[in-house]
Protein backbone atom coordinates (compact mmCIF):
# COMPACT_ATOMS: atom_id res chain seq x y z
CA UNK A 1 0.00 0.00 0.00
CA UNK A 2 1.39 3.63 -0.58
CA UNK A 3 0.57 6.69 0.94
CA UNK A 4 -2.97 6.77 -0.31
CA UNK A 5 -3.80 3.52 0.54
CA UNK A 6 -3.90 1.99 -2.81
CA UNK A 7 -2.11 -1.11 -3.95
CA UNK A 8 1.17 -0.58 -5.40
CA UNK A 9 2.84 -2.49 -8.14
CA UNK A 10 6.19 -3.45 -8.68
CA UNK A 11 7.99 -1.19 -11.48
CA UNK A 12 9.27 -3.49 -14.27
CA UNK A 13 9.38 -1.31 -17.14
CA UNK A 14 12.75 -1.77 -17.70
CA UNK A 15 13.00 -4.87 -18.11
CA UNK A 16 9.77 -5.02 -20.26
CA UNK A 17 11.30 -2.43 -22.44
CA UNK A 18 14.38 -4.54 -23.05
CA UNK A 19 12.64 -7.89 -24.20
CA UNK A 20 10.49 -5.81 -26.37
CA UNK A 21 13.65 -4.26 -28.08
CA UNK A 22 15.15 -7.65 -28.24
CA UNK A 23 11.76 -8.80 -30.30
CA UNK A 24 12.45 -5.78 -32.37
CA UNK A 25 15.85 -6.81 -33.20
CA UNK A 26 14.75 -10.81 -33.84
CA UNK A 27 12.64 -9.37 -36.23
CA UNK A 28 14.91 -7.07 -38.11
CA UNK A 29 17.45 -9.67 -37.89
CA UNK A 30 14.69 -12.86 -39.63
CA UNK A 31 14.13 -9.78 -42.88
CA UNK A 32 10.87 -8.83 -41.23
CA UNK A 33 9.49 -5.04 -41.18
CA UNK A 34 8.78 -4.27 -37.45
CA UNK A 35 7.26 -0.79 -38.64
CA UNK A 36 5.35 -1.03 -41.71
CA UNK A 37 4.79 1.61 -44.54
CA UNK A 38 1.60 0.70 -45.98
CA UNK A 39 -0.78 -2.21 -44.96
CA UNK A 40 -3.65 -3.94 -47.46
CA UNK A 41 -6.56 -2.02 -45.08
CA UNK A 42 -9.90 -2.42 -46.74
CA UNK A 43 -11.94 -1.61 -43.25
CA UNK A 44 -12.14 -0.45 -39.99
CA UNK A 45 -13.10 -1.56 -36.60
CA UNK A 46 -15.97 0.83 -36.74
CA UNK A 47 -17.13 -0.05 -39.91
CA UNK A 48 -17.30 -3.37 -38.94
CA UNK A 49 -19.48 -2.67 -35.77
CA UNK A 50 -21.71 -0.36 -38.05
CA UNK A 51 -22.17 -3.53 -40.63
CA UNK A 52 -22.35 -6.64 -38.31
CA UNK A 53 -23.91 -6.89 -34.93
CA UNK A 54 -24.23 -9.99 -32.24
CA UNK A 55 -27.81 -11.03 -31.86
CA UNK A 56 -29.37 -10.86 -28.46
CA UNK A 57 -31.17 -14.06 -27.66
CA UNK A 58 -33.66 -15.30 -25.31
CA UNK A 59 -34.16 -18.17 -22.75
CA UNK A 60 -35.51 -20.65 -26.08
CA UNK A 61 -32.29 -19.23 -27.95
CA UNK A 62 -34.59 -16.68 -30.51
CA UNK A 63 -33.51 -13.83 -31.57
CA UNK A 64 -35.17 -11.20 -29.27
CA UNK A 65 -33.91 -7.98 -30.82
CA UNK A 66 -33.20 -6.42 -34.26
CA UNK A 67 -30.48 -4.06 -35.03
CA UNK A 68 -31.38 -0.97 -37.10
CA UNK A 69 -31.48 -2.18 -40.87
CA UNK A 70 -28.46 -2.50 -42.90
CA UNK A 71 -26.96 -4.12 -40.22
CA UNK A 72 -26.29 -7.78 -40.22
CA UNK A 73 -27.19 -9.83 -37.17
CA UNK A 74 -25.09 -13.16 -36.24
CA UNK A 75 -26.27 -15.39 -34.02
CA UNK A 76 -23.13 -16.99 -31.87
CA UNK A 77 -21.01 -19.19 -33.55
CA UNK A 78 -22.18 -17.55 -37.34
CA UNK A 79 -19.19 -16.96 -39.59
CA UNK A 80 -19.61 -15.20 -43.00
CA UNK A 81 -17.84 -15.58 -45.81
CA UNK A 82 -16.94 -11.41 -45.54
CA UNK A 83 -13.48 -10.97 -45.75
CA UNK A 84 -12.13 -7.16 -44.14
CA UNK A 85 -8.53 -6.14 -43.76
CA UNK A 86 -8.34 -3.89 -40.63
CA UNK A 87 -5.31 -2.57 -37.95
CA UNK A 88 -5.76 -1.70 -34.68
CA UNK A 89 -3.94 -1.39 -30.95
CA UNK A 90 -3.68 -4.79 -29.04
CA UNK A 91 -5.36 -4.33 -26.09
CA UNK A 92 -5.86 -7.59 -25.10
CA UNK A 93 -4.15 -11.05 -25.92
CA UNK A 94 -4.96 -14.34 -24.53
CA UNK A 95 -3.06 -17.41 -26.23
CA UNK A 96 -4.59 -20.86 -25.56
CA UNK A 97 -3.47 -24.40 -26.82
CA UNK A 98 -3.85 -23.98 -30.90
CA UNK A 99 -6.17 -20.99 -30.61
CA UNK A 100 -5.45 -17.31 -29.13
CA UNK A 101 -7.80 -14.02 -28.70
CA UNK A 102 -6.80 -10.51 -29.20
CA UNK A 103 -8.66 -7.32 -28.84
CA UNK A 104 -7.50 -4.59 -31.06
CA UNK A 105 -8.25 -0.66 -30.45
CA UNK A 106 -8.45 1.92 -33.05
CA UNK A 107 -8.49 6.54 -32.33
CA UNK A 108 -11.89 6.33 -31.04
CA UNK A 109 -11.98 3.63 -28.28
CA UNK A 110 -14.22 1.22 -30.59
CA UNK A 111 -13.00 -2.26 -29.96
CA UNK A 112 -13.37 -5.47 -32.00
CA UNK A 113 -12.19 -8.97 -30.93
CA UNK A 114 -10.01 -10.89 -33.38
CA UNK A 115 -9.59 -14.72 -33.15
CA UNK A 116 -6.85 -16.55 -34.59
CA UNK A 117 -6.61 -20.27 -34.45
CA UNK A 118 -3.87 -22.57 -35.61
CA UNK A 119 -6.04 -24.03 -38.30
CA UNK A 120 -6.68 -20.37 -40.22
CA UNK A 121 -3.28 -18.78 -39.58
CA UNK A 122 -1.10 -21.69 -40.39
CA UNK A 123 1.64 -22.72 -37.45
CA UNK A 124 4.38 -20.37 -38.77
CA UNK A 125 2.22 -17.69 -38.12
CA UNK A 126 0.45 -19.04 -34.80
CA UNK A 127 4.12 -19.26 -33.17
CA UNK A 128 5.04 -16.09 -34.54
CA UNK A 129 1.87 -14.21 -33.18
CA UNK A 130 2.54 -15.92 -29.92
CA UNK A 131 6.48 -14.71 -29.53
CA UNK A 132 6.18 -11.45 -31.17
CA UNK A 133 2.83 -9.30 -30.10
CA UNK A 134 2.83 -7.23 -27.14
CA UNK A 135 0.21 -5.22 -25.44
CA UNK A 136 0.18 -1.79 -27.16
CA UNK A 137 1.62 -3.19 -30.33
CA UNK A 138 -0.56 -2.21 -33.66
CA UNK A 139 -0.96 -5.45 -35.78
CA UNK A 140 -2.59 -5.98 -38.82
CA UNK A 141 -5.42 -8.59 -39.68
CA UNK A 142 -6.88 -10.00 -42.88
CA UNK A 143 -9.96 -13.00 -42.09
CA UNK A 144 -13.23 -13.30 -42.29
CA UNK A 145 -16.57 -11.92 -40.32
CA UNK A 146 -18.43 -13.89 -37.54
CA UNK A 147 -19.28 -14.54 -33.65
CA UNK A 148 -17.59 -16.86 -31.44
CA UNK A 149 -19.31 -19.55 -29.60
CA UNK A 150 -20.21 -17.24 -26.84
CA UNK A 151 -21.59 -14.64 -29.23
CA UNK A 152 -18.56 -12.02 -29.53
CA UNK A 153 -18.66 -10.23 -32.61
CA UNK A 154 -15.19 -11.29 -34.39
CA UNK A 155 -12.53 -11.13 -37.06
CA UNK A 156 -11.66 -14.54 -37.44
CA UNK A 157 -7.83 -14.07 -38.92
CA UNK A 158 -6.19 -16.25 -42.11
CA UNK A 159 -3.39 -13.72 -42.09
CA UNK A 160 -1.41 -11.47 -39.63
CA UNK A 161 1.47 -9.00 -39.96
CA UNK A 162 3.29 -6.58 -37.32
CA UNK A 163 2.22 -3.01 -38.47
CA UNK A 164 4.24 -1.17 -35.36
CA UNK A 165 5.97 -2.52 -32.77
CA UNK A 166 5.81 -0.78 -29.26
CA UNK A 167 9.19 -0.98 -27.30
CA UNK A 168 7.39 0.76 -24.07
CA UNK A 169 5.00 -1.43 -22.23
CA UNK A 170 1.08 0.56 -21.74
CA UNK A 171 0.73 1.63 -18.07
CA UNK A 172 -0.76 -0.53 -15.80
CA UNK A 173 -4.77 0.22 -15.35
CA UNK A 174 -7.31 -2.16 -14.19
CA UNK A 175 -9.57 -3.33 -11.03
CA UNK A 176 -7.75 -5.04 -8.01
CA UNK A 177 -9.92 -8.26 -6.49
CA UNK A 178 -10.69 -5.57 -3.68
CA UNK A 179 -12.79 -3.49 -6.25
CA UNK A 180 -9.55 -0.08 -6.38
CA UNK A 181 -9.50 0.91 -9.56
CA UNK A 182 -5.47 1.14 -10.55
CA UNK A 183 -5.26 4.20 -12.95
CA UNK A 184 -3.04 7.22 -13.90
CA UNK A 185 -3.44 10.12 -11.94
CA UNK A 186 -4.02 12.83 -12.99
CA UNK A 187 -0.77 14.17 -13.22
CA UNK A 188 0.42 11.57 -15.17
CA UNK A 189 -2.53 11.85 -17.68
CA UNK A 190 -1.57 15.74 -18.45
CA UNK A 191 2.48 14.70 -18.85
CA UNK A 192 1.78 12.08 -20.67
CA UNK A 193 -1.82 13.05 -22.40
CA UNK A 194 -0.77 10.48 -25.66
CA UNK A 195 -1.27 7.18 -22.50
CA UNK A 196 -4.68 9.19 -21.29
CA UNK A 197 -5.95 9.17 -24.49
CA UNK A 198 -5.01 5.13 -25.42
CA UNK A 199 -6.22 4.09 -21.50
CA UNK A 200 -9.28 6.54 -20.93
CA UNK A 201 -12.60 6.94 -22.89
CA UNK A 202 -13.18 10.15 -21.46
CA UNK A 203 -9.95 11.55 -22.62
CA UNK A 204 -10.39 10.39 -26.17
CA UNK A 205 -14.38 11.97 -26.05
CA UNK A 206 -12.95 15.00 -24.92
CA UNK A 207 -10.97 15.70 -28.45
CA UNK A 208 -13.96 14.52 -30.31
CA UNK A 209 -15.87 17.11 -27.98
CA UNK A 210 -13.81 19.85 -28.50
CA UNK A 211 -13.37 19.77 -32.40
CA UNK A 212 -17.24 19.50 -32.65
CA UNK A 213 -17.32 22.83 -30.67
CA UNK A 214 -14.87 24.70 -32.84
CA UNK A 215 -17.08 23.45 -35.65
CA UNK A 216 -20.39 24.56 -34.08
CA UNK A 217 -18.80 27.90 -33.40
CA UNK A 218 -17.72 28.27 -36.97
CA UNK A 219 -21.27 27.36 -38.21
CA UNK A 220 -22.73 29.70 -36.11
CA UNK A 221 -20.46 32.76 -37.65
CA UNK A 222 -21.03 31.70 -40.76
CA UNK A 223 -24.71 31.63 -40.57
CA UNK A 224 -23.98 35.26 -39.49
CA UNK A 225 -22.08 36.22 -42.33
CA UNK A 226 -18.81 36.78 -40.45
CA UNK A 227 -15.09 36.49 -41.91
CA UNK A 228 -12.80 34.08 -39.80
CA UNK A 229 -8.72 36.08 -39.78
CA UNK A 230 -5.78 35.42 -38.44
CA UNK A 231 -3.79 37.86 -36.61
CA UNK A 232 -0.16 38.13 -36.10
CA UNK A 233 0.99 36.08 -32.21
CA UNK A 234 4.69 37.77 -32.36
CA UNK A 235 3.87 41.13 -31.77
CA UNK A 236 6.05 44.69 -31.13
CA UNK A 237 4.11 45.74 -28.25
CA UNK A 238 1.10 44.03 -26.20
CA UNK A 239 -2.49 45.79 -25.91
CA UNK A 240 -6.26 44.49 -25.97
CA UNK A 241 -6.48 43.29 -22.62
CA UNK A 242 -4.84 43.95 -18.98
CA UNK A 243 -2.52 40.89 -19.10
CA UNK A 244 1.59 40.30 -18.21
CA UNK A 245 2.80 38.99 -21.82
CA UNK A 246 5.25 36.42 -22.39
CA UNK A 247 9.05 38.15 -24.25
CA UNK A 248 10.68 36.65 -26.56
CA UNK A 249 13.65 37.88 -28.83
CA UNK A 250 13.92 38.04 -32.76
CA UNK A 251 17.18 38.02 -34.00
CA UNK A 252 16.86 38.90 -37.43
CA UNK A 253 16.04 42.08 -35.96
CA UNK A 254 18.11 42.23 -32.51
CA UNK A 255 14.25 42.93 -31.16
CA UNK A 256 12.75 42.05 -28.17
CA UNK A 257 8.75 41.42 -29.10
CA UNK A 258 5.79 39.71 -27.11
CA UNK A 259 3.35 37.02 -27.44
CA UNK A 260 -0.13 38.00 -28.16
CA UNK A 261 -2.03 38.29 -25.15
CA UNK A 262 -5.62 39.09 -27.21
CA UNK A 263 -6.11 39.93 -31.10
CA UNK A 264 -8.37 42.89 -30.32
CA UNK A 265 -6.33 45.38 -31.43
CA UNK A 266 -5.46 43.27 -35.17
CA UNK A 267 -9.16 42.89 -36.20
CA UNK A 268 -10.33 46.44 -34.91
CA UNK A 269 -7.61 47.32 -37.82
CA UNK A 270 -9.46 45.07 -40.12
CA UNK A 271 -12.94 46.64 -39.43
CA UNK A 272 -11.31 49.62 -39.93
CA UNK A 273 -10.24 48.38 -43.33
CA UNK A 274 -13.77 47.11 -43.94
CA UNK A 275 -13.88 43.57 -42.78
CA UNK A 276 -17.16 44.41 -40.65
CA UNK A 277 -17.92 41.09 -39.00
CA UNK A 278 -15.08 39.28 -38.37
CA UNK A 279 -13.71 37.10 -35.82
CA UNK A 280 -10.68 34.72 -35.13
CA UNK A 281 -10.12 31.49 -32.96
CA UNK A 282 -6.12 30.94 -31.77
CA UNK A 283 -3.51 30.81 -29.16
CA UNK A 284 -3.24 33.06 -26.34
CA UNK A 285 -0.89 33.87 -23.91
CA UNK A 286 -0.73 35.46 -20.83
CA UNK A 287 2.31 35.44 -18.25
CA UNK A 288 0.46 35.08 -15.52
CA UNK A 289 -0.81 31.92 -12.75
CA UNK A 290 -1.81 28.52 -13.35
CA UNK A 291 -4.91 27.00 -12.12
CA UNK A 292 -8.07 25.01 -12.12
CA UNK A 293 -9.70 27.67 -14.51
CA UNK A 294 -6.15 29.15 -16.08
CA UNK A 295 -3.58 28.03 -18.60
CA UNK A 296 -0.76 30.45 -19.45
CA UNK A 297 -1.44 29.30 -23.01
CA UNK A 298 -4.89 29.31 -23.85
CA UNK A 299 -7.63 29.27 -27.09
CA UNK A 300 -9.57 32.64 -27.78
CA UNK A 301 -11.96 33.70 -29.68
CA UNK A 302 -13.11 37.50 -30.08
CA UNK A 303 -15.69 38.40 -32.93
CA UNK A 304 -16.04 42.04 -33.99
CA UNK A 305 -19.20 43.56 -35.88
CA UNK A 306 -19.59 46.67 -37.07
CA UNK A 307 -23.01 48.65 -36.29
CA UNK A 308 -23.15 46.53 -32.87
CA UNK A 309 -23.29 46.91 -29.19
CA UNK A 310 -22.88 44.90 -26.12
CA UNK A 311 -26.15 43.75 -26.59
CA UNK A 312 -26.21 42.81 -29.83
CA UNK A 313 -22.69 40.76 -28.88
CA UNK A 314 -24.85 39.63 -25.57
CA UNK A 315 -27.12 37.56 -28.44
CA UNK A 316 -24.66 36.54 -30.60
CA UNK A 317 -22.89 34.91 -26.95
CA UNK A 318 -25.39 32.95 -26.13
CA UNK A 319 -25.95 31.87 -29.70
CA UNK A 320 -22.92 30.27 -29.78
CA UNK A 321 -23.21 28.72 -26.73
CA UNK A 322 -26.51 27.13 -27.32
CA UNK A 323 -25.97 26.02 -30.63
CA UNK A 324 -22.37 24.55 -29.47
CA UNK A 325 -24.35 22.89 -26.97
CA UNK A 326 -26.97 21.56 -29.10
CA UNK A 327 -24.71 20.53 -31.93
CA UNK A 328 -22.39 18.33 -29.71
CA UNK A 329 -24.93 16.93 -27.04
CA UNK A 330 -28.29 17.25 -29.03
CA UNK A 331 -29.88 19.33 -26.11
CA UNK A 332 -29.31 23.32 -24.16
CA UNK A 333 -29.37 20.95 -20.84
CA UNK A 334 -25.68 19.23 -20.55
CA UNK A 335 -24.64 16.20 -18.43
CA UNK A 336 -21.18 17.36 -16.50
CA UNK A 337 -18.73 14.93 -15.57
CA UNK A 338 -19.84 14.53 -11.47
CA UNK A 339 -23.27 13.10 -13.65
CA UNK A 340 -25.47 16.18 -12.82
CA UNK A 341 -27.51 17.92 -15.50
CA UNK A 342 -26.93 21.98 -16.18
CA UNK A 343 -29.15 24.07 -18.12
CA UNK A 344 -27.87 26.77 -20.91
CA UNK A 345 -31.15 27.22 -22.39
CA UNK A 346 -33.60 29.87 -22.83
CA UNK A 347 -32.64 33.62 -22.07
CA UNK A 348 -30.33 34.35 -19.62
CA UNK A 349 -30.28 36.33 -16.41
CA UNK A 350 -28.63 40.05 -17.06
CA UNK A 351 -27.22 41.90 -13.54
CA UNK A 352 -25.00 44.73 -13.19
CA UNK A 353 -21.86 44.87 -11.12
CA UNK A 354 -22.29 47.49 -8.77
CA UNK A 355 -25.48 46.56 -7.89
CA UNK A 356 -25.15 43.03 -7.18
CA UNK A 357 -22.20 44.56 -4.91
CA UNK A 358 -23.69 46.76 -2.96
CA UNK A 359 -26.29 43.96 -2.35
CA UNK A 360 -23.06 41.50 -1.17
CA UNK A 361 -21.72 44.23 0.75
CA UNK A 362 -24.55 45.41 2.46
CA UNK A 363 -24.06 49.14 1.32
CA UNK A 364 -23.99 51.13 -1.65
CA UNK A 365 -21.39 50.97 -3.66
CA UNK A 366 -20.93 53.21 -7.05
CA UNK A 367 -18.23 54.45 -9.34
CA UNK A 368 -17.75 56.90 -7.14
CA UNK A 369 -16.91 55.61 -4.25
CA UNK A 370 -13.58 56.54 -2.63
CA UNK A 371 -10.81 53.97 -3.21
CA UNK A 372 -9.78 54.69 0.62
CA UNK A 373 -13.72 52.87 1.36
CA UNK A 374 -12.99 50.36 -0.87
CA UNK A 375 -9.58 49.42 0.12
CA UNK A 376 -10.93 49.48 4.04
CA UNK A 377 -14.28 46.90 1.86
CA UNK A 378 -11.38 44.60 0.74
CA UNK A 379 -9.63 44.41 4.02
CA UNK A 380 -12.80 43.36 5.57
CA UNK A 381 -13.09 40.37 3.67
CA UNK A 382 -9.56 39.33 3.46
CA UNK A 383 -8.63 40.40 0.09
CA UNK A 384 -5.42 42.00 -0.56
CA UNK A 385 -5.16 45.56 -2.41
CA UNK A 386 -2.11 46.10 -4.50
CA UNK A 387 -0.95 49.63 -4.30
CA UNK A 388 -1.18 50.22 -7.89
CA UNK A 389 -4.75 49.27 -7.88
CA UNK A 390 -7.45 51.67 -9.45
CA UNK A 391 -10.54 51.89 -7.77
CA UNK A 392 -12.39 50.28 -10.18
CA UNK A 393 -10.36 47.40 -10.17
CA UNK A 394 -10.35 47.13 -6.28
CA UNK A 395 -14.58 46.69 -6.71
CA UNK A 396 -14.38 44.37 -9.18
CA UNK A 397 -12.14 41.99 -6.82
CA UNK A 398 -14.45 42.58 -3.87
CA UNK A 399 -17.05 41.65 -6.12
CA UNK A 400 -15.44 38.41 -7.75
CA UNK A 401 -15.09 37.37 -4.11
CA UNK A 402 -18.41 37.86 -3.02
CA UNK A 403 -20.35 37.30 -6.35
CA UNK A 404 -18.89 36.13 -9.11
CA UNK A 405 -18.08 32.09 -7.96
CA UNK A 406 -21.90 32.20 -6.79
CA UNK A 407 -23.45 32.99 -10.33
CA UNK A 408 -24.23 28.89 -11.04
CA UNK A 409 -26.87 30.14 -13.93
CA UNK A 410 -25.28 31.86 -17.22
CA UNK A 411 -25.38 35.47 -16.44
CA UNK A 412 -24.39 38.39 -17.43
CA UNK A 413 -22.82 41.37 -15.51
CA UNK A 414 -23.11 44.38 -17.01
CA UNK A 415 -22.01 48.02 -16.66
CA UNK A 416 -17.87 48.04 -15.90
CA UNK A 417 -16.17 50.72 -14.55
CA UNK A 418 -14.19 53.30 -16.93
CA UNK A 419 -10.62 52.71 -15.10
CA UNK A 420 -10.54 48.89 -16.41
CA UNK A 421 -12.28 49.45 -19.24
CA UNK A 422 -9.30 51.53 -21.65
CA UNK A 423 -10.83 49.98 -24.85
CA UNK A 424 -14.79 50.34 -23.74
CA UNK A 425 -17.05 53.13 -24.98
CA UNK A 426 -18.63 55.49 -21.97
CA UNK A 427 -22.26 54.21 -21.25
CA UNK A 428 -24.66 56.05 -22.79
CA UNK A 429 -26.62 56.92 -19.48
CA UNK A 430 -24.26 55.67 -16.68
CA UNK A 431 -21.24 58.27 -16.06
CA UNK A 432 -17.93 56.70 -15.01
CA UNK A 433 -19.18 53.11 -16.31
CA UNK A 434 -18.71 51.41 -19.63
CA UNK A 435 -20.94 49.10 -21.96
CA UNK A 436 -19.34 46.35 -21.14
CA UNK A 437 -20.39 42.79 -19.82
CA UNK A 438 -18.52 39.68 -18.35
CA UNK A 439 -20.67 36.62 -19.03
CA UNK A 440 -20.55 34.24 -15.77
CA UNK A 441 -21.23 30.10 -15.88
CA UNK A 442 -21.11 28.03 -12.92
CA UNK A 443 -19.30 31.09 -10.79
CA UNK A 444 -16.34 31.31 -14.16
CA UNK A 445 -16.25 34.04 -16.01
CA UNK A 446 -16.61 32.84 -19.61
CA UNK A 447 -16.37 35.50 -21.98
CA UNK A 448 -16.66 39.67 -22.23
CA UNK A 449 -17.90 41.95 -24.85
CA UNK A 450 -18.22 45.65 -25.09
CA UNK A 451 -19.56 48.28 -26.95
CA UNK A 452 -16.59 49.38 -28.79
CA UNK A 453 -14.68 52.75 -28.01
CA UNK A 454 -14.73 54.41 -31.63
CA UNK A 455 -12.98 57.92 -30.63
CA UNK A 456 -9.50 57.70 -31.43
CA UNK A 457 -8.89 61.18 -28.98
CA UNK A 458 -10.60 59.35 -26.04
CA UNK A 459 -8.83 55.99 -26.86
CA UNK A 460 -5.46 57.97 -27.45
CA UNK A 461 -5.96 58.93 -24.01
CA UNK A 462 -6.97 55.85 -22.03
CA UNK A 463 -3.68 54.36 -23.47
CA UNK A 464 -1.74 57.04 -22.38
CA UNK A 465 -2.95 56.26 -18.87
CA UNK A 466 -2.47 52.54 -19.21
CA UNK A 467 0.99 53.59 -19.89
CA UNK A 468 1.15 55.48 -17.36
CA UNK A 469 -0.12 52.84 -14.93
CA UNK A 470 2.54 50.41 -16.14
CA UNK A 471 5.33 52.92 -15.14
CA UNK A 472 3.74 53.00 -11.90
CA UNK A 473 4.30 49.18 -11.42
CA UNK A 474 1.32 47.70 -12.72
CA UNK A 475 2.64 44.64 -14.71
CA UNK A 476 -1.00 43.97 -16.44
CA UNK A 477 -1.06 47.68 -17.99
CA UNK A 478 -1.31 48.27 -21.84
CA UNK A 479 0.80 50.17 -23.80
CA UNK A 480 0.60 52.98 -26.11
CA UNK A 481 0.04 51.21 -29.47
CA UNK A 482 0.65 54.59 -31.79
CA UNK A 483 -0.06 51.90 -34.93
CA UNK A 484 -3.16 50.93 -33.82
CA UNK A 485 -4.64 54.37 -32.56
CA UNK A 486 -3.52 55.58 -35.96
CA UNK A 487 -5.78 53.16 -37.84
CA UNK A 488 -8.61 53.95 -35.35
CA UNK A 489 -8.10 57.83 -36.53
CA UNK A 490 -8.80 56.25 -40.19
CA UNK A 491 -12.22 55.87 -38.81
CA UNK A 492 -13.38 53.06 -36.70
CA UNK A 493 -17.35 52.29 -37.17
CA UNK A 494 -19.88 52.07 -34.09
CA UNK A 495 -18.95 48.43 -33.11
CA UNK A 496 -19.22 45.60 -30.70
CA UNK A 497 -16.67 43.05 -29.35
CA UNK A 498 -17.07 40.06 -27.96
CA UNK A 499 -14.14 37.40 -26.38
CA UNK A 500 -14.39 34.15 -25.04
CA UNK A 501 -11.89 31.52 -23.93
CA UNK A 502 -12.67 28.14 -25.72
CA UNK A 503 -11.32 26.50 -22.58
CA UNK A 504 -13.66 27.61 -20.39
CA UNK A 505 -16.91 26.96 -22.61
CA UNK A 506 -15.75 23.35 -22.87
CA UNK A 507 -15.49 23.27 -18.88
CA UNK A 508 -18.81 25.25 -18.95
CA UNK A 509 -20.40 22.60 -21.17
CA UNK A 510 -18.67 19.37 -19.68
CA UNK A 511 -17.98 20.02 -15.79
CA UNK A 512 -14.21 19.28 -15.94
CA UNK A 513 -11.17 20.88 -15.38
CA UNK A 514 -9.10 23.49 -17.58
CA UNK A 515 -6.43 20.95 -17.98
CA UNK A 516 -8.59 18.23 -18.88
CA UNK A 517 -10.29 20.40 -22.40
CA UNK A 518 -6.92 21.03 -23.38
CA UNK A 519 -5.92 18.15 -25.11
CA UNK A 520 -1.79 19.18 -24.27
CA UNK A 521 -1.92 21.85 -21.61
CA UNK A 522 1.57 23.45 -20.52
CA UNK A 523 2.48 21.28 -17.15
CA UNK A 524 5.35 22.58 -15.10
CA UNK A 525 8.67 20.86 -15.77
CA UNK A 526 9.47 17.90 -13.62
CA UNK A 527 12.87 19.93 -12.97
CA UNK A 528 11.51 22.92 -11.13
Amino acid sequence: MNENNTPTVADDTSDQIQVRKDKRLRLLAEGRDAYAAELPITSSILKVRESYAAAELDADGNVVEQPCEGVQVLAPGDETEDMVGLAGRVMFMRPSGKIAFTVLQDGAGNRLQVIFSLANVGKEAFDALKADVDLGDFIFVHGHVGTSKRGELSIFAHEWQMASKAIRPLPKTFTTADGVEMVLSEESRVRARHLDLITRQSARDMVRIRAKVMRSLRNTFESDDFIELETPILQVLHGGAAARPFTTHINAYDQDLYLRIATELYLKRAVVGGVDRVYEIGKNFRNEGADSSHSPEFTALEAYAAYGTYDSMAKLTQALVQNAAKDVFGSTTVTLADGTEYDLGGEWDSITLYESLSEAVGEEITVETPRERLVEIAEQHGIKVKDYAVAGKIAEDIWEELVGDKLWAPTFVRDFPEDTSPLTRNHRSKPGLTEKWDLYIRGVETATAYTELADPVIQRERLTQQSLDAANGDPEAMQLDEDFIEAMEQGFPPAGGMGMGIDRLLMALTGLGIRETITFPFVKPRSL
